[in-house]
């Protein structure tokens, strides 16, 4: 058990026919309750960390954090780094020991998307990690910062995206939006099902999961769905738990709080699990 590649955890995911979380971790305490609550339910989960939130949990010091979470873990854990834009920073990741990252260039044109996911193909066979791409744009940036809206995922340019990268995982949208959602999302099922038709074989990615109903996704593991990310659901329930403490509490302190918080995310995750887990 500890620290694995993501393509692992997508084959004991396809062979039992249920789907892998990857939760975002912005803090120790985050990374304390998505390792216990992966351990609580045997579950292998993918630890992640998007480029964007570099600001408040730098690389350099959630780097080492989550690879060691994942090297003690009682499960196999796979460190990913989520949406990556910058070469540089992929190949942080990468020398860090990160056994997957993921290149985004779902903004940019077909052929140079393409272009730069294979240079970062390049760069992580030669540390023998797995890469994610994106193709079709997930509403809203990761960070929040930029929106180019939602473009579905043509599923004709995802087999020829497949074939000519051969990446280990591939994101795409369907409707889907990071954040919060301000209604509930209608997902394109009949477009995930072309796409899973044309390559049955590559794991297909879902971002923005946090408030994705426990139905969809179900539905969405049952078409094809194999990883699932969740970020916003982890980060919300920790500020709930946060709040809570600090009014109970006559005279709260640092310690109290930082328990609070990894039991919000250790819920989280666990509930997210179980979920996934469903047949």
């Amino acid at each position: 058990m500890g620290l694995v590649k993501m393509s692992a955890l997508f084959e004991r995911a396809g062979k039992l026919g249920v789907g892998c979380g990857s939760f975002s971790v912005y803090s120790m305490e985050a990374a304390m309750g998505a390792v216990r609550a992966a351990e609580e339910l045997n579950t292998p989960v993918i630890l992640q960390l998007a480029e964007a939130r570099f600001k408040t949990a730098p690389l350099e010091l959630m780097g080492p954090l989550m690879m060691s979470a994942a090297r003690n873990a009682k499960v196999d854990i796979a460190v990913h780094l989520d949406h990556g834009n910058s070469l540089a920073v992929i190949e942080q990741a990468l020398k860090m020991g990160f056994t997957s990252v993921m290149y985004d260039g779902s903004s940019k044109p077909f052929e140079e998307n393409i272009k730069n996911t294979l240079i970062v193909k390049q760069m992580a066979k030669a540390y023998g990690a797995d890469v994610e791409a994106e193709l079709g744009l997930v509403g809203r940036s990761e960070g929040g910062e930029m929106d180019y809206g939602i473009f579905c995922t043509d599923p004709d340019n995802a087999m020829e995206f497949a074939r000519r990268t051969e990446v280990e995982a591939l994101a795409i949208a369907i409707g889907n939006q990071h954040g919060n959602y301000p209604v509930a999302p209608r997902l394109r099922f009949d477009i995930l099902r072309d796409i899973h038709a044309k390559i049955p074989d590559l794991p297909l990615v879902l971002h923005g999961g946090s408030g994705i109903s426990d139905e969809d996704f179900k539905k969405c593991i049952r078409e094809g769905i194999c990883k699932i990310n969740i970020a916003t659901a982890i980060v919300n329930e920790m500020i709930k738990e946060a709040e809570n403490y600090l009014k109970k509490e006559a005279s709260p302190d640092y310690y109290g709080l930082n328990r609070q918080m990894a039991e919000g995310a250790c819920r989280t995750v666990r509930h997210h699990i179980e979920v996934f887990n469903m047949k």
